[in-house]
This record gives structure tokens, sequence and C-alpha cells, in this order.
């Protein structure tokens, strides 16, 4: 194991803040979804945020509305959400759910956004794989990772809420792993899922192994959560592809990855982040961060 780091863990008086950016495209709507969904779990404040750009002007308007009259447009929808969000949400468990439209660098203003409401996790919406973008990620929501310091739930267009069934959390061994965890099985907790820890190479190594049994003794003492399965695999292919296939055999439902400055998936990411990617973003992809 390495040298210890801090993950950002919230103070336990402080409400869980949820932020999620929105432009009312049909992923950034299913982000929504899932933001509420997690606000209901975590009793937590949940902000909407929209970042006016001239698409998003020619998009929801008609050729009848005027200029002055799109910024109200576009209030009115950020209201509809909020309405809908309540009307579904505050009865299950979310403390509220506001909207702010915050004009600026798209983002650049969705970190400071979030920065501005100590917020505890960022959903966002990406479009993801699709027929006409192969092996693309939204640029938006790739930045936003690379440069968020909060926990980042990346939600792919055609996937819609469902309660996880299965989290993979892939892991490189470190020591941050103890904490990381523990943020992983507050949240299966509420849907008592099944968490996968699994560590992908190319092929297995006799210091995999050893580092794989270290790390399961260390956090079976550690981590208080019976679902929890501890893998060891390896594939011929590069690593990204391994953690893909392993996704599909085992049924995960969402992937969990430790975001650090000698991470693997930094390492793994860091030369194409946007196009490695779309390996997994046909299931939602959270992405936890340092402090």
């Amino acid at each position: 194991m390495i040298e210890k780091k801090a993950i950002n863990l919230k103070p336990m008086n402080k409400t869980f803040t949820i932020i999620c950016p929105t432009d009312f495209s049909e992923c950034s709507l299913n982000a929504i979804e899932y933001a509420a969904k997690l606000g209901e779990k975590y009793n937590a404040d949940l902000f909407l945020v929209h970042v006016p750009n001239k698409e998003d002007y020619q998009k929801l308007s008609s050729g009848t509305i005027g200029i002055d009259d799109q910024y109200g447009f576009i209030n009115k929808k950020l209201q509809n959400l909020v309405q809908t969000v309540n009307e579904e949400s505050l009865t299950k468990g979310l403390k509220s759910c506001t909207a702010e439209f915050v004009e600026g660098k798209t983002v650049d203003t969705i970190l400071e956004f979030a920065e501005s409401k100590n917020a505890d996790l960022i959903v966002m919406g990406t479009e993801g794989v699709n027929d006409f973008k192969k092996n693309f990620i939204g640029t938006r929501a790739s930045k936003v990772v690379d440069r968020s310091s909060v926990d980042v739930f990346l939600i792919p267009r055609k996937v819609y809420f469902k309660a996880p069934r299965k989290f993979v959390y892939a892991t490189d061994y470190l020591e941050e792993d103890k904490i990381a965890v523990q943020k992983i099985v507050e949240l299966a907790g509420f849907f008592e899922s099944e968490i996968d820890i699994v560590h992908v190479g190319t092929k297995i190594k006799v210091i995999d192994k050893s580092l794989h049994l270290t790390m399961v003794q260390e956090l079976k003492p550690f981590i208080r959560y019976e679902k929890i399965n501890y893998v060891l695999k390896s594939y011929r292919d590069e690593p990204g592809l391994g953690l893909e296939n392993y996704l599909i055999t085992s049924k995960g439902d969402v992937l969990v990855t430790l975001s650090t400055k000698k991470s693997w998936f930094d390492q793994l990411f860091a030369q194409n982040l946007s196009r490695k990617m779309s390996y997994f973003i046909n299931k939602p992809f959270l992405v936890l961060k340092t402090a």
C-alpha cells in the first residue's frame, strides 16, 4: 500500500449536497432523475444549474420567441423541472430541490457553482457512445471529471434509473481504497447492493496476488458490509477493455473508480480521457476524487 491521503468526507452535521447541470437534453434529464433518487437516499439538497449558450436557445425556443424572452423561457423550464422533482421526491427523503441560471463558460461555471455550494457530488449526463459519435464521450463531462475536486457521477443518455444490484469498484491497491470503499458501502447500503472490488491486469503476476491478498486482509476488518466480493482478474486486452469485459460478464450496474494523481484510473485515462471513458459509458460511472 502507498502513502496515505484523505478522501472527501462530509462533516457529520452537513447536509449532503448534489449538483446536477442541465441543458434540457435527454441525457441531462436522465441525470436529474438519478440525482433526485440519490438525493432521496442521502436526504440531500439538490441544486439544478443551467449554463446558457446559443445552442440551448436555438434548441428550446421557436421562431416566435424573441431574444428578450429566452431567459424567461429557460427559467420557466428550470422551474418546471424543480416542481416535477419536488412532487416526486420530497416525500421520499429529498430535503430540497432548487434551480439556478448561471452565465459563464460551461465547465468553469459548473465547477465554481459546485464549490460555492460546498457540494459532495456532481451528477452529470453524457451522450456517451451512440450511432453518430462512436468512441466518444461529451468533452464537457470528461473535463468536469478531470478537474472536479468532488465526486462525479456520469449518467449515459440511454440509461434510466433503476436500483443498482451491483457496484463494481476498480482498484489498484491504494491506501485510499479503505475510505473509498466506505463511500461505496454507504451508497450500496441504500439499495442492499453487492460490491465487487476488482483488480484487472493484463496478466496476473505474483506481486498482484500478494497485493490482492494484503488488500483483502486489510479491508475485511475495516469494512462492515456483508455483500462484498474481492476479485482478481487477468485479460489479454488492455486493462480498460478488461474492466469493461468484467463489468458486462459480472452484470455490474455501476462502475466506480478512484481518481488520484498516481492512481490506476489516471494512468489508464490520462492520455485520451474522452475515448477511453467511452468503454464504460453504457453504464453509470462514479468517479471518486481526493481532497
